[in-house]
């Protein structure tokens, strides 16, 4: 059976939108754009997926959410205007390098379906040895963007070099390689936290949450190929939920949603972060009905909408940590807070004792009479007080 469809599809008619002999493949978003680059330079451009954007902003926005959400407390700087183009440009340069290191291990299935076997490898545009020379050249981009990072953001943007390593294989093994794209796309959050400050407890909170996201939207996107993978023996989640892939896609959103929500709560973003996390599993929810109205046809649709759900989420911090929530009014006291007294003393070794000079009192005209007057009529001002028997 998969015979037959791999000489179906290696012999189907070319697409019209060409240049110089050369078919885009099917799933190309801009096909104009590609017609307008040097021949030279579509395949690369489309090993890269420079002609499809949508997996770009999915990369580049986890790093933007981790480091508006740990400027939640101390507020935004001028410099986080660079780290953001650091991170747009490394966005570029690792998504390009992990979709042709994908191409190269994925380049038998590929020629199989019919939505990428007109991609750069299987058809023969690139060759084997020059798709790793391009993986190289786009590691040597994003290398540059590593250097001007900081020191613990360094170290963490390398542990997910694995990661993006690994993944191509997971849907040989595993019916999840959804979650580990998940773990490695919203790497970038932990990432853009380092860069602010410290990955703390709700950062990993926020990880987690936006990885549900990702298996959210990437179920979404394979059911394009839940029939060709089937064929080939390829996994996915989509497969693996069946009919209900929608419904269960929609579960995965409303648990990044409360994951989300959660960290919030917990690095005080207030109700501007608890409003993003509803508008997210608004959103959430839209995709689902979108799903149940048009079927799989609207997959793709509604998998590149998803760029604005996490535009939501990173909306939702950066206003929350350019106004800071107000202290809520109320008709109570507030609890007093007693200054820590500070000890007179510091023991030290050997016996010894180091005492510090005690404060000058304040001279204040009507303690200074007061005192006065008791000294006058024979009052120590200094005794305490007592109480009289009864």
């Amino acid at each position: 059976m998969s015979d037959t469809l791999y000489r179906i599809v290696m012999t189907a008619p070319p697409r019209s939108d060409k240049s110089e002999g050369y078919s885009f493949p099917a799933d190309t978003a801009l096909p104009g754009w590609l017609a307008s680059l040097p021949s030279a330079w579509q395949p690369y451009a489309m090993l890269a997926r420079l002609d499809r954007p949508a997996g770009i902003w999915l990369l580049f926005i986890p790093c933007v959410i981790g480091l508006v959400f740990q400027r939640l407390s101390g507020g935004l700087f001028l410099a986080d205007l660079g780290w953001v183009a650091l991170f747009f440009i490394g966005a570029v340069a690792m998504r390009g390098a992990g979709c042709t290191w994908n191409d190269i291990t994925d380049r038998d299935f590929d020629a199989k379906v019919a939505r990428t076997a007109q991609r750069p490898i299987p058809s023969g545009a690139v060759s084997v040895r020059d798709a790793y020379m391009f993986v190289l050249a786009q590691l040597g981009a994003a290398f540059v963007v590593w250097l001007l990072l900081p020191g613990d953001a360094k170290l963490t943007a390398l542990l997910a070099l694995p990661l993006v390593a690994i993944y191509p294989f997971t849907k040989r093994m595993t019916w999840w390689p959804q979650a580990w794209l998940g773990l490695t796309f919203n790497w970038g959050v932990l990432v853009g936290a380092a860069t602010a400050s410290l990955i703390t407890g709700p950062v990993y909170l926020l990880y987690f949450g936006l990885a549900l996201w990702t298996v959210a939207y990437d179920t979404i996107y394979a059911l394009q190929d839940r029939e060709d993978d089937a064929l080939i023996g390829v996994r996915s989640t989509a497969r693996l939920f069946g009919k209900r892939a929608a419904l269960i896609a929609f579960c995965f959103h409303l648990g990044a949603a409360a994951l989300i929500a959660l960290a919030a709560w917990f690095n005080d973003a207030g109700r501007i972060g608890a409003l993003a996390a509803l508008g997210f599993l608004a959103h959430g929810a839209w995709q689902t009905m979108r799903l149940k109205a048009s079927g799989e046809t609207a997959a793709l649709a509604v998998f590149k909408s998803n760029i604005w759900a996490g535009a939501i989420v990173a909306a939702g911090f950066l206003i929350a940590a350019l106004i800071p929530e107000r202290a809520p009014k109320t008709i109570f006291a507030q609890p007093e807070l007693v200054p820590p007294v500070r000890s007179q003393s510091v023991d030290l070794p050997f016996g010894l004792e180091l005492r510090r000079k005690p404060a000058p009192e304040p001279d204040v005209w009507l303690v200074r009479d007061i005192r006065r007057a008791m000294e006058i009529r024979g009052l120590d001002p200094d005794a305490a007080e007592t109480t009289p028997e009864r």
